[in-house]
């Protein structure tokens, strides 16, 4: 297949192209900038120029295309309106590129906000619906896309997508661990999250765009419960610094904007992903990644 992929310079999408490689597919990758596109040149893949606001290069791309993955989000911090609107207006282009096509289109998406006091299920429906709600409300008007004659799949990503080179939340908490001299979790560190190597969330990416049924949520999740202490102390372990607890009145000041989500527990089960996909992720677990140095650089 061509497989047209947003965001396939970034962390997700560069493994993502390079699975996608090496499985025998063609890619388009949407490049942002001339080093974005040499960087998908090096890799044997094609760039077209644009961005999340250029919606007629995000049509084009998807038209000229057999499947599309979505990974590019801004995340604006500062601007978390104009981030879910791009999003929304983003996956609309596409969409309408699509209608009727039979193409696959996988959409990403986290376990952020999807349920309360348990693991989130690949059948809990996101209750992000609308232009004014969470990512434009991405997932659901993606997955209702199923009845325009679009195989639309989510992935739904852990907390954590780890390796050597993650920019994401583990790297802030090195950050935040170094600035202050000591390594933090909130509480009692009871709180957990969820894990997958980078290079398994690309294999399943891959799975899905292949074979996933319309309308289906998949979770990449290899780890499903990591309690945040030890995340906490697999740091401290690998800067040698000392562990302590953090106030929750205290997160934000110690952590930065990563602390409102190390307070939280979440967490999701792959089991109906792994069954349905016959997924079974390989790679290192986020403590050995950890301890062999992959976020202090040894």
């Amino acid at each position: 297949m061509r497989v047209f992929v947003t965001g396939s310079t970034g962390w997700i999408g560069s493994a993502t192209v390079d699975e996608l490689l090496r499985s025998g597919h063609e890619v388009t990758g949407l490049a942002r900038s001339e080093k974005s596109a040499a960087t998908l040149a090096a890799k044997g893949a094609e760039a077209l120029p644009g961005d999340l606001d250029d919606l007629e290069s995000l049509r084009r791309g998807a038209a000229g295309a057999d499947a599309v993955v979505h990974l590019a989000n801004k995340h604006d911090w500062a601007d978390p309106v104009g981030t879910d609107r791009a999003e929304r207006a983003a996956v609309e282009a596409v969409l309408d590129a699509l209608d009727g096509s039979a193409k696959p289109f996988v959409i990403a998406n986290g376990l952020s906000g999807l349920v309360e006091g348990r693991a989130a299920l690949e059948s809990d429906a996101s209750p992000a619906v609308g232009p004014g709600s969470d990512r434009g409300g991405s997932e659901n008007l993606t997955l209702d896309a199923v009845s325009r004659g679009i195989r639309a799949v989510a992935v739904r990503f852990a907390p954590s997508v780890h390796g050597r080179g993650d920019w994401g939340f583990v790297t802030f908490l090195v950050a935040a661990a170094r600035a202050s001299g000591v390594s933090g979790y909130v509480g009692d560190g009871t709180t957990e999250w969820s894990a997958v190597h980078v290079s398994d969330a690309a294999h399943l990416i891959r799975l899905g765009l292949e074979s996933a049924p319309g309308g289906t949520r998949m979770h990449a999740v290899a780890e499903q419960a990591i309690p945040t202490r030890a995340i906490a102390e697999a740091i401290g372990a690998a800067l040698g610094l000392p562990v302590t607890s953090i106030d929750p009145d205290d997160v934000g000041d110690h952590f930065g904007i990563v602390g409102d989500f190390f307070s939280q527990t979440l967490t999701g089960s792959s089991e109906a992903t792994r069954d349905l996909l016959s997924w079974s992720p390989t790679g290192p677990t986020l403590i050995e990644d950890i301890a062999a140095g992959a976020y202090t650089g040894d």
